[in-house]
């Protein structure tokens, strides 16, 4: 493969890496009763998840095999729906 799959790919994998560094600053960052408090996994699990995200994505390098797309959903899971719980369990609601 040469070309533009392989740009394709390689902006992909720079994104999905991208996204699950950020996810796990993020939850490594958090009180850890503010997941409990949404009724949500804990700190430390999520913790766990992510990194094994990252760590599948970085040995695959590709996020398009099974592993790269196992490791992308389980990070959107975290942003899409934890991420903004979590947020506004500690920052309380906005008006």
């Amino acid at each position: 493969m040469s070309g533009i799959p392989v740009l394709i790919i390689w902006v992909l994998q720079l994104c999905a890496l991208g996204m699950t560094v950020f996810a796990l600053v993020h939850a490594i960052r958090q009180r850890p009763d503010a997941f409990t408090a949404v009724d949500k996994l804990t700190k430390p699990v999520w913790i766990m998840i992510l990194s094994a995200a990252l760590v599948a994505l970085l040995l695959t390098q590709t996020p398009v095999g099974l592993l790269g797309i196992i490791a992308v959903v389980a990070v959107g899971v975290y942003l899409a729906d934890v991420r903004p719980k979590v947020d506004e369990i500690q920052r309380g609601p906005r008006w």
